[in-house]
């Protein structure tokens, strides 16, 4: 018994690593931040955001930040609370002691890869349950989106006020488009590779 946990929990922690390499791989091989700042520039002829090198680089490493954190949120809302199969039983949700212990993991790996400190690690950690919080807050009142409006999510107002807040709508809106696109890469990525182990009933 005790052996298959110390299993289950080396598993969960070699599939929150793999997981967390595929992600943060993904973002940067898609060039996802990039090619939305480049696109914004050139849509609405805001060349000035891209003058200074400098700048540039200081508001892409900002803007892939806010990536990575509307991709583990969506990430982590796949694996920990919607119906996964288990087994031959019915896909159900993961039980919340093995969601923890895998949001743990995952979280421990992303911080090794990206090389933070034990302070920009819990800085990212606070910033995600701020996203998660002010999502749960929202999805109550959620409906469908128009084409031409902007998603009720956090990543798209601080996208936005970081590029460029004199234009704020603007901003809003291609920052949508941006989250649509990590969202869907989280989804791809998350089908992609085997579930984490989940438990069959509580122990």
């Amino acid at each position: 018994m005790v052996a298959g946990m110390a299993r289950e929990k080396q598993n969960q922690k070699d599939a929150a690593a793999e997981l967390c390499q595929r992600l943060t791989e993904a973002l940067m091989r898609e060039r996802v931040m990039p090619r939305f700042v480049d696109s914004y520039v050139i849509e609405n002829g805001r060349h000035a955001l891209q003058v200074h090198a400098s700048l540039y680089r200081d508001l892409l490493s900002l803007l892939q930040r806010e990536a990575l954190l509307a991709m583990s949120v969506r990430t982590l809302e796949i694996i920990c609370k919607e119906p996964q199969p288990a087994g031959r039983s019915k896909p159900r949700p993961m039980l919340r002691r093995d969601a923890a212990i895998f949001r743990r993991k995952f979280l421990a790996s992303l911080a090794r890869q990206q090389g933070w400190t034990a302070g920009d690690a819990l800085d990212f950690q606070r910033d995600l349950q701020m996203y998660e919080e002010l999502l749960a807050r929202g999805s109550s009142s959620q409906r469908s989106r128009k084409p031409f409006e902007a998603a009720n999510h956090p990543f798209v107002d601080r996208c936005a006020f970081l590029l460029d807040s004199s234009f704020m709508e603007k901003a809003r809106l291609a920052a949508s488009q941006a989250l649509t696109g990590i969202e869907e890469l989280a989804a791809q990525i998350v089908a992609a590779e085997n579930p984490p182990p989940r438990s069959s009933r509580p122990h």
